[in-house]
């Protein structure tokens, strides 16, 4: 499925909006063998209906008396983007550490492109590649199979 190698020794996030795992190929392109390094979780994040408290506001026009509606804060994306960044950090800090030397990124499209704007350069030069796919919630023999294939 995906269209790049993961070498061996090579760091694999898989992560989405509220859980993230480290995992690290002990085995080769070939034959993958992923142990869990760490993993990251952004506690619960209930949707937007359960976090905001209010309507959505209304604005009263400069000229004339035309009132408009305020779009509702999505509570629940902004938590995400905030684990995002914390994930973001995570791998930055791992990668002075010198850590890794490859990364692979999975993650859904929306949380991949939130990494990708908060990425440090020092990491972003690591990746060897990204999966636009949601596998957070997949057992590690399953993600093994999936990134083999």
């Amino acid at each position: 499925m995906p269209d790049f190698q993961i070498r061996h020794n090579a760091l694999i996030l898989v992560g989405d909006g509220q859980k993230a795992l480290f995992l690290r190929n002990r085995g080769t392109p070939q034959t993958l063998d992923l142990a869990v390094e760490d993993i990251l979780d952004g506690g619960a994040n209930p949707p937007t209906r359960e976090q905001g408290t209010d309507r959505p506001g209304r604005t009263v026009q400069s000229v004339g008396f035309a009132r408009s509606a305020v779009e509702q804060t999505d509570w629940h994306m902004l938590e995400e983007q905030k684990f995002a960044t914390t994930i973001a950090e995570a791998l930055y800090r791992a990668a002075l550490e010198d850590s890794f030397r490859e990364l692979v990124i999975v993650a859904p499209p929306k949380i991949l492109g939130i990494l990708r704007q908060n990425l440090h350069k020092l990491v972003a030069d690591r990746v060897a590649g990204e999966l636009p796919k949601t596998l957070t919630g997949s057992p590690v023999d399953q993600i093994e199979r999936l990134l083999a294939a």
